[in-house]
């Protein structure tokens, strides 16, 4: 078998998903616009060929020098996990006449509105929406959605660029630093906690799934510099509010149609414990979320994902051992780090539980931590109670600091 990996070195969790398929036997040809010596070593090893185009956001050009490179019949599917890479994919399947996700459907998974849209004709239940694309129609879909609302890019990823709204005094002041979005998505703000649906699937079944709960929900995270993001991914699957977004999840790849590969669904319990769709996207999770989920389980996710794309099946046998979570540092000042303090306090408590530490050496120059959920670094840990695990969290957050100059 001949797989395409489109971007096959970016992010950074791509390279294990592109190893992940050459431990299963497959070639794996690379496409991207990274020279080939800036492949990370991973992705090289895997890769049975690469490459590397100026341009590859042209889906009749990049096909055109695919054809050149490997012959029409050079593929039996092409792969990408990247979510600005998803359409381009769908786009050369439909010229090779390969299997997978065409442009329709990805569209789907690709633009909010469309998702919502066709969520609502399936009885799934979304928050109140509406896109716009200029200043007067944001303005008339405040006034039917009502305050408070939510403003995000129609086809953004991750919660850049997304903004809670009160009143009409910060939809004022919101609306400037939108101007670089062609298209934006008004909602309706849910009140609740945030949680994740992960799923492996083959052919419409799902073969492996996972929940993960923000801590806090990720636009407050995004909203204050001071704050540890934390993420968990869930041991415990059996309390009724995660049973209702599990089945909220089952429902929405049902009524979306999707068939094979990797996807994350967000969504919301509010108070009264009633699951509310928040948006979904056909690939896996960033900011090392697929690391907890292996940490959770003791299994790995990313070769889990080759089994099921090839071959149609998921030997790994899935036990939730542990609830696994991830603290994101952000540094006190700017410029260069300086200063790390904090790590030995917390090996000396909890060394057992700590399972990877993953922090900006003193001499890097500090992230914009705007841009980035991964931030200055991070510190992975697992606990079988999930108070326990909460418990080591919130020590990693108060301790641990990184100081920038």
């Amino acid at each position: 078998m001949d797989i395409l990996f489109f971007q096959p070195g970016f992010p950074d969790e791509i390279p294990y998903f592109v190893r992940g398929l050459a431990e299963m036997g497959v070639r794996v040809w690379g496409v991207g616009d990274q020279p080939t010596y800036a492949l990370p070593e991973i992705a090289k090893k895997a890769l049975t060929g690469y490459l590397p185009v100026r341009n590859l956001w042209n889906a009749d050009s990049l096909f055109k020098e695919l054809v050149k490179w490997r012959g029409f019949r050079g593929f039996d599917r092409i792969e990408s996990l990247w979510e600005p890479g998803m359409l381009i994919a769908a786009q050369l399947r439909e010229k090779f006449g390969l299997p997978g996700m065409k442009v329709k459907e990805t569209l789907l998974f690709r633009d909010k509105g469309l998702m919502k849209k066709k969520l609502l004709e399936g009885g799934v239940r979304v928050p109140k929406f509406g896109r716009a694309k200029s200043i007067k129609e944001v303005y008339s879909l405040v006034e039917k959605i009502g305050f408070p609302i939510i403003v995000k890019p129609i086809a953004g990823a991750g919660s850049q660029d997304t903004y809670k709204v009160t009143d009409k005094k910060e939809l004022d002041s919101i609306l400037p630093l939108l101007r670089h979005i062609e298209e934006v998505s008004v909602e309706e703000y849910i009140e609740g906690e945030e949680y994740t649906f992960d799923t492996i699937s083959a052919d419409g079944q799902i073969l492996y799934y996972n929940v993960s709960w923000y801590r806090p929900k990720p636009l407050v995270a995004r909203s204050y510099q001071w704050i540890s993001p934390q993420t968990y991914a869930l041991q415990n699957l059996t309390p009724s509010h995660i049973q209702a977004g599990i089945e909220l999840g089952k429902k929405v790849l049902k009524v979306l149609g999707f068939r094979t590969g990797f996807t994350h669904m967000e969504w919301f319990s509010t108070p009264t414990g009633e699951a509310v769709f928040g948006e979904i996207a056909a690939r896996p999770p960033g900011a090392r979320s697929v690391e907890l989920m292996n940490y959770s389980c003791d299994i790995d996710v990313f070769r889990g994902w080759a089994e099921a794309t090839c071959f149609k099946r998921l030997t790994q046998q899935i036990i939730r051992k542990y609830n696994a979570g991830i603290v994101f540092k952000r540094a006190k000042g700017e410029g260069i780090i300086r200063k790390i303090e904090g790590v030995e306090q917390v090996l000396g408590r909890y060394r057992r539980w700590i399972t990877c530490i993953n922090l900006l050496p003193v001499g890097a120059r500090r992230r914009n931590w705007r841009q980035t959920l991964i931030s200055d670094g991070y510190i992975i840990f697992r606990h079988p109670d999930l108070n326990r695990a909460i418990e080591i969290g919130d020590f990693i957050g108060a301790t641990v600091q990184l100081y920038a100059a």
